[in-house]
């Protein structure tokens, strides 16, 4: 096993070879049906396999891309993933995904930020429909309708509004699941994206439980979870714990501390999602020599996950401004780190956009 001080390494090396890279344009002349499907398959279980499978009925004849977030191995809170992006896009494959490529890196961002990344692969792909999971709560059918309508929909801080119309479509916040399909309406309406028509809403089913999920994998007993997830995602789950390649919850504490330790308060104050107040709190609380003692001096933010993307910041230090002009021309480069078969791969290499195709290397 590659340790996590390895990946993160390797990862860091291909974030600047993709940020030194220029987005070169192709011209297609595709008429294939692309499905793009975001999921993080954090493991991927029964609900994922029923949205997918859905789109699939829908669209029989399409190429089906799961878009698997990557870099860094860092889930939007900031946490590590519980398997590396290869054996995720494994198991994808083997359950009915034609193309797996990377998403952007969501642990060291903030949501709008790798939302518009998202988008803009949307767009790379020359996406014609995107799968999305939601969960039937009160308005939000009405908000699911306008943004198949191609409606420009926004979440503002407690309410959802219809920038289309200048409506108040919803007073308070939406989930997490929710939250996300406003977030892609906001970040496709950005970039020009005409998205009408192109949602496929699959209404989430009951019966998954993440939490029971992570502590079956953490015991190594999948009695209580055996019907939540597909039977590959049990077989690669149980391989990668005999391997020990589990990364849930593993970071590479060394470099998190020194970062906190030896950073000056310019240096720490332009990292992402940072500001000077916050590099100063850490400053002042200095020397850390454990991750407990870091994490009580980080305050929890606005997010309950702040905490966790900071962790993530420290341990990728990256700065604002960077991570600014990568966004602006992501993605210059598709990396694939799975597929079915070579047929399926051409008909992937005529559809998209980006000129640029790799493939994941371990």
């Amino acid at each position: 096993m590659v340790g996590i001080s390895g990946i993160l390494g390797r990862d860091m090396d291909l974030f600047y070879d993709d940020f030194e890279c220029e987005y070169n344009i192709s011209d297609t002349t595709s008429d294939v049906t692309l499905v793009a499907d975001f999921t993080e398959y954090n493991p991927l279980h029964n609900g994922h396999f029923h949205c997918m499978k859905t789109a699939k009925d829908m669209f029989p004849e399409s190429l089906f891309v799961a878009i698997v977030p990557g870099l860094f191995e860092r889930s939007g809170r900031g946490i590590p993933y519980i398997l590396p992006r290869q054996s995720r896009a494994e198991i994808a494959i083997s359950v009915g995904a034609d193309i797996v490529i990377e998403g952007p890196p969501m642990g060291i961002m903030g949501s709008g930020q790798y939302s518009l990344c998202l988008c803009k692969t949307f767009q790379a792909l020359n996406t014609n429909y995107i799968p999305r999971g939601y969960k039937p709560v009160p308005g939000i059918e009405e908000i699911l309708k306008r943004i198949n309508q191609g409606h420009h929909i926004a979440s503002k801080p407690y309410k959802i509004v219809d920038k289309t119309t200048k409506e108040i479509l919803l007073k308070g916040k939406l989930e997490e699941d929710n939250y996300v399909i406003t977030s892609f309406s906001n970040s496709l309406s950005k970039i020009g994206f005409n998205y009408e028509n192109k949602f496929i809403f699959v209404k989430r089913i009951e019966g998954v439980s993440g939490t029971l999920i992570r502590q079956s994998i953490m015991d190594n007993n999948f009695e209580q979870v055996i019907s939540m997830m597909p039977q590959k995602t049990i077989d690669v789950l149980k391989r990668e714990i005999k391997n020990n390649s589990i990364i849930y919850n593993i970071r590479d504490i060394e470099r998190i501390l020194n970062t906190a330790n030896n950073y000056s308060l310019k240096d720490l104050s332009q990292l992402n999602l940072f500001n000077e107040k916050l590099a100063k709190t850490i400053i002042d609380a200095r020397p850390y020599d454990n991750l407990e003692k870091l994490e009580k001096t980080i305050s929890q933010g606005f997010s309950t996950h702040f905490r966790q993307r900071i962790l993530s910041i420290l341990e990728n230090p990256i700065p604002r401004k960077t991570i600014s002009e990568y966004i602006e021309k992501y993605p210059t480069t598709i990396r694939v780190l799975g597929y079915k078969n070579k047929e399926t791969l051409e008909k992937f290499r005529k559809k998209i956009k980006n000129e640029k195709i790799s493939f994941l290397r371990s």
